[in-house]
């Protein structure tokens, strides 16, 4: 069977049908077609307070920027332990 893929958009508008219009999450389910766990898993994914959304993002761009940080700490290791070897190699 396949999944069928929704928009972020899409998402938002359906949670919101539940937390902001007073709509049961089976009256949404049944209206959109999609399975009232999806809308579970999309309430809590989407009712997050803008905070904490913002927050989250903040965590993630710090967390990218310190993998790319660690990965070019890594290679100039890793040149400066061939340069090592090279030169000792040429010591004895």
């Amino acid at each position: 069977m396949p999944k069928s893929h929704f928009t972020d958009e899409f998402k938002i508008n359906a949670v919101r049908q539940i937390t902001e219009r007073g709509y049961s999450v089976a009256e949404v389910s049944a209206r959109l077609g999609v399975s009232t766990h999806s809308l579970y898993v999309w309430k809590k994914k989407f009712s997050k307070s803008p905070d904490t959304i913002a927050e989250a993002d903040q965590q993630s761009s710090e967390i990218r920027r310190l993998k790319q940080e660690l990965a070019r700490i890594t290679e100039e290791r890793d040149i400066l332990k061939k340069a090592t070897a090279y030169f000792a190699r040429d010591a004895k």
